[in-house]
C-alpha cells in the first residue's frame, strides 16, 4: 500500500508572524535591548579596552598594558586618599540615612489625612538632592556667615566656623546632606511596614510585650528585605556620589572631600588620562561588585523571608 503523503505545511506571511505574542513580546523590548548596548554594554566593553592604554582623547590609544592599574595602585598617592575618603562617607552616610528613613517611615506609617502631604514632602529632597543648585544652596548654608551658623548665634551659641574650610567637618557637611536625601528608602520602608501582619503585634501586646521589644522582635525581622533592598541601593548611589563633592567643596581641603567619582572625572577629562580613568572605573565596578556579593551572600543570615517561615 502507498503512504498516505502528508500535506505541505502552509508558510506563515510576515503579516502572521509578527501577529503573536512571542513577536509582539520582542517589539516591546527591542527599544530596552538597543539602548542598553548602545548605552550600558558597547561602552562598558570599550572603557575596559581603554584602560589598558595610553589615552588622551586627541589622540589614538596607545596600548601600554597593565601600566595604568600599576600606576593607580602604586605611584599615585592621591588614589589611596581619594579611595578612603570615599568609604568613609559612603560608611557612615548608608547607615545614617537609612536609620533616618527607618525612624521616618515609622511616624508616617499610621495614616492620616495629610500623609500624603508629607510623604512628598519627605521624599521631595531624594529628587532634588544632587542638583547643582541644591549644592549651591548647601554651600552657603555652611559658610562662615552661613545660615547655620546665624542660627547657632541666634540661640546664643557664637559661632563663625567655616565649616566648609575645615578637614574635620567639611566631609560632615556632605554627610548630613547625603542622609537628607532619605526619600526614597522611607517610602520602600514604609511599603515593608504596612505589609507587617497586624496579628503578630495583636499577639505580642496579649504576650505583654512593649515597644522596644516589638520593634527589635517583630518590626526590624520583618523590615529586613527592605533593609537588604536598601542597603544595596545606598552603597551603590554613595561610591557614585559627585555633585557633592565638586560643587560644594570641590575636594577640599586637601583632598578631605575629594571624591572617588571627581578624581575619576578629573583624571579624565581635566587631566586628559582618559585611559586612567577608565582602569579607575574599573576598579570601583570591582569593589562595588565584591561588597554587593558578600551582602548576597551573607543575607541567609540576617535577611527573613516570610514564605521561608
Amino acid at each position: 500500500m502507498k503512504q498516505t503523503e502528508k500535506p505541505p505545511k502552509s508558510k506563515k506571511t510576515l503579516a502572521q508572524k509578527l501577529n503573536t505574542e512571542k513577536a509582539a513580546g520582542y517589539v516591546f523590548i527591542l527599544p530596552f535591548i538597543i539602548g542598553f548596548l548602545a548605552f550600558m554594554a558597547v561602552p562598558m566593553a570599550l572603557s575596559f579596552g581603554f584602560s589598558f592604554t595610553r589615552y588622551n582623547i586627541l589622540e589614538s590609544p596607545v596600548f601600554i598594558g597593565i601600566e595604568n592599574y600599576v600606576t593607580m595602585f602604586t605611584k599615585d598617592a592621591k588614589f589611596w586618599k581619594v579611595f578612603g575618603v570615599t568609604m568613609y562617607y559612603v560608611f557612615c552616610s548608608v547607615p545614617l540615612r537609612l536609620i533616618m528613613a527607618l525612624a521616618v517611615a515609622m511616624l508616617l506609617v499610621r495614616g492620616t489625612k495629610a500623609s500624603g502631604f508629607y510623604r512628598a514632602v519627605y521624599y521631595l529632597p531624594s529628587i532634588m538632592g544632587s542638583s547643582v543648585a541644591v549644592a549651591i544652596l548647601w554651600k552657603r548654608m555652611f559658610s562662615g556667615d552661613g545660615v547655620i551658623n546665624t542660627m547657632l548665634q541666634a540661640i546664643g551659641i557664637p559661632c563663625s566656623t567655616a565649616w566648609l574650610g575645615r578637614s574635620d567637618t567639611a566631609i560632615w557637611t556632605l554627610i548630613i546632606l547625603a542622609v537628607w536625601q532619605f526619600g526614597s528608602s522611607m517610602l520602600i520602608f514604609l511599603s515593608g511596614l504596612k505589609q507587617i501582619p497586624v496579628n503578630l503585634y495583636e499577639a505580642a501586646i496579649m504576650d505583654g510585650a512593649g515597644g522596644f521589644q516589638k520593634f527589635f522582635k517583630i518590626t526590624l525581622p520583618m523590615l529586613t528585605p527592605s533593609i537588604f533592598f536598601n542597603l544595596i541601593n545606598q552603597l551603590i548611589t554613595g561610591f557614585m556620589a559627585f555633585t557633592q563633592s565638586y560643587i560644594i567643596t570641590q575636594g577640599g581641603p586637601r583632598d578631605s572631600t575629594r571624591f572617588y567619582a571627581v578624581y575619576m572625572y578629573q583624571n579624565s577629562f581635566t587631566y586628559n588620562k582618559l585611559g586612567y580613568g577608565c582602569a579607575m572605573a574599573w576598579f570601583m565596578i570591582l569593589v562595588i561588585g565584591l561588597l554587593t556579593f558578600i551582602l548576597f551572600k551573607s543575607q541567609n543570615k540576617w535577611v527573613y523571608y516570610e514564605s521561608e517561615g
